[in-house]
């Protein structure tokens, strides 16, 4: 099993045009199925996605939003990391692609997508947990030298 990660290409532009407020607003992440393939040209907002997991089973629709989100910046290695705690469900899931996204614009079509974490198989709860578990260097991690 292999598994990509991948910033959503406007991501920048959308957080230097203040859509975006990484610590303050609402980073959700959400699950989607085999159904959804990433773009990261095209794919910018919320209403771009599709075939989120079904509610039920442990998840809800909509995700969860992440927790204990940080952003540092190291001065030895000129980056930022962007950090949070592993997003952690109970129940029967089966996801391709975990996708962050900024829940707190308004709608659908104004809430920025981040990053994706794609598998290319499809994972299943184990033991009743269903984990999305980030690098050792963060959710994303941007070298800035």
């Amino acid at each position: 099993m292999a598994i990509t990660a991948r910033l959503y290409g406007q991501v920048f532009l959308k957080a230097f045009n203040k859509e975006i407020d990484i610590l303050d607003d609402a980073i959700a992440c959400t699950l989607h199925t085999s159904g959804y393939t990433p773009d990261q040209d095209t794919h910018i907002y919320v209403s771009s996605l599709n075939s989120e997991v079904a509610a039920g089973g442990g998840y809800t629709t909509g995700g969860q939003n992440l927790a204990n989100d940080t952003l540092t910046y190291t001065a030895g290695t000129n980056t930022i990391m962007y950090d949070a705690d592993d997003v952690v469900w109970s129940g029967s899931i089966t996801a391709r692609t975990a996708v962050l996204s900024d829940r707190t614009p308004g709608t659908a079509a104004t809430q920025p997508l981040l990053v994706y974490q794609q598998s290319d198989v499809d994972i299943v709860s184990n033991n009743g947990e269903y984990r999305v578990a980030w690098a050792a260097a963060g959710v994303f991690t941007i070298a800035v030298g």
